[in-house]
């Protein structure tokens, strides 16, 4: 779900995750400040339970990061979120944004946390944390994690490892882990996530990503 741009700057940070080509520059060389954004959906296809969507739209003002999710935290509930876009780097560039969002819909409370991606020539990390305070159920409160090691054989395709911490899939295992493929072409990205492979409770993610 993540990806570098040559100015190694988060586009979209969860969950899914890709980064454009200099969308995070803070300004460009005429001085205007960059406008750049994304808009995501996922589709959950599981093997026990009822598949489901999730969406993921991301704007960026220079350094200003916004977001917007539906399903992402809790099912039927959105979130907005609002960040700061940090990074540098030359040969190993990183990016890093922390963010605070609200969330409403059958799920009341605050998010705090920070997304942060690494890249190093064709590898690339990405982690995206947050703890989800349910304001009407503290016994609800958890953390959440989506992370992501990346390897690009070529510049349309990137392949990985992802694990993820959350309740809106119930299975076995408190931290899902599996395997991930990526095929981009120019504005667009393609994704395919195959979580737990080796148990009963195995599901997919397929995920289509546009930059604007």
């Amino acid at each position: 779900m993540s990806n570098l741009g040559r100015c190694g700057h988060l586009l979209i940070p969860v969950a899914a995750y890709l980064l454009a080509d200099g969308q995070a520059c803070a300004t460009e060389s005429d001085g205007n400040t960059t406008l750049s954004g994304s808009v995501t959906g996922f589709y959950y296809a599981m093997r026990d339970q009822s598949d489901f969507g999730v969406g993921v739209a991301a704007l960026n003002r220079g350094a200003l990061h916004l977001e917007g999710r539906y399903n992402y935290e809790a099912r039927e509930s959105g979130s907005a979120v609002v960040g700061w876009n940090f990074s540098g780097g030359d040969q190993l560039t990183f990016a890093i944004t922390p963010i605070v969002g609200a969330l409403f819909g059958s799920t009341h409370g605050v998010i705090p946390g920070v997304e942060v991606s690494v890249a190093y020539g064709p590898f690339d990390a990405y982690i995206e944390a947050e703890y989800v305070y349910d304001s009407h159920d503290q016994s609800n409160n958890y953390y959440y994690a989506w992370s992501e090691l990346g390897w690009k054989p070529a510049d349309w395709l990137r392949l990985g490892l992802v694990g993820q911490r959350t309740r809106v899939v119930q299975t076995e295992r408190d931290f899902q882990r599996g395997i991930f493929a990526q095929v981009i072409l120019g504005k667009a990205t393609l994704s395919a996530y195959a979580f737990n492979p080796d148990t009963g409770s195995r599901y997919a993610i397929i995920a289509l990503g546009v930059q604007f």
